[in-house]
C-alpha cells in the first residue's frame, strides 16, 4: 500500500511539472493583462488619489517621478510582463518585475503609514479599508509570484524549451541549496519588502550579503 502511494504520488509530482506552473501563469497574466490594459483605456488617476491619513504614499524613488511617467511605468510594465508570463519567456524577470510593481503599489495605496505592533499591522489584511490598509489582495498577488521567482515558468513554457535547446540542466540547477541559494532567496525577500517597510527590505538584504561573503572567509 505504501509502495502505491509512493508510486502515485510521484506520479503527481511529474505531472505537477507541467500543470501547476502553466495553471498559475494564466491567472497571474489575466490578471495583470486586465488590469494593465484597463489602465491603457482609461485616464491616469494617480494624481487623483483620495490619500486617507493612514496611508504611505509612493515610495522612494517613485515618489521623484511625475505622475504621468508612474502611469506609464505600471501600465506598460504590468501588460509587457503579463505577456512574457503567459509564454513563460523570461519568467523569473517577468515575475520579480510585477513584485515591484504590486509592492510599489501596496506601498502608496494599500499600506497602513503608521503601525505599532503586528496586530495592529494585521488589522490591515482586509479587502476594504477601514483605517489600518487594506492589502490583502496585493499580497496574495505577490505569493502567487514568488513560485514562479523560485521555481520558473514549468515544462510547459518557452524558458524550458530554450533550456532543452541549450543543454542546459534545470533540475542540477533546482537542486542546490547552499549558502548562493539562501542568498537569493534574502534577496527576492529584500525586492518584495523593501519598499513597503524599508527596514525590512534593508535587513533581508544584509542576511542575503552575509549569506555570501560568509562562506569566502569559512573556507
Amino acid at each position: 500500500m505504501l509502495g502505491f502511494y509512493d508510486s502515485l504520488t510521484a506520479r503527481l509530482r511529474a505531472s505537477g511539472e507541467y500543470v501547476w506552473p502553466l495553471v498559475l501563469r494564466l491567472f497571474v497574466a489575466w490578471e495583470f493583462w486586465e488590469s494593465g490594459t484597463t489602465k491603457l483605456r482609461g485616464e491616469n488617476w494617480f494624481g487623483d488619489i483620495p490619500w486617507a491619513s493612514w496611508q504611505k504614499g509612493f515610495p522612494w524613488p517613485f515618489d521623484k517621478i511625475p505622475m504621468d511617467i508612474n502611469w506609464q511605468l505600471a501600465t506598460w510594465g504590468e501588460i509587457v510582463f503579463s505577456l512574457l508570463i503567459l509564454l513563460g519567456l523570461f519568467t523569473r524577470f517577468a515575475a520579480v518585475s510585477l513584485i515591484v510593481i504590486t509592492a510599489v503599489a501596496t506601498a502608496a495605496v494599500h499600506w497602513p503609514a503608521d503601525w505599532g505592533s503586528l496586530e495592529e499591522l494585521w488589522k490591515g489584511y482586509a479587502i476594504t479599508a477601514k483605517g489600518f490598509g487594506n492589502f490583502k489582495l496585493p499580497l496574495i498577488f505577490i505569493a502567487m509570484l514568488l513560485p514562479l521567482v523560485f521555481h520558473g515558468g514549468g515544462k510547459l513554457s518557452i524558458d524550458h524549451a530554450l533550456l532543452q535547446l541549450s543543454g542546459g540542466q534545470q533540475g542540477a540547477a533546482d537542486s542546490q541549496g547552499d549558502a548562493v541559494a539562501a542568498g537569493l532567496a534574502f534577496l527576492v525577500l529584500a525586492v518584495s519588502t523593501v519598499f513597503l517597510e524599508p527596514t525590512w527590505g534593508i535587513t533581508f538584504f544584509s542576511l542575503a550579503v552575509v549569506s555570501w561573503v560568509v562562506p569566502v572567509f569559512t573556507r
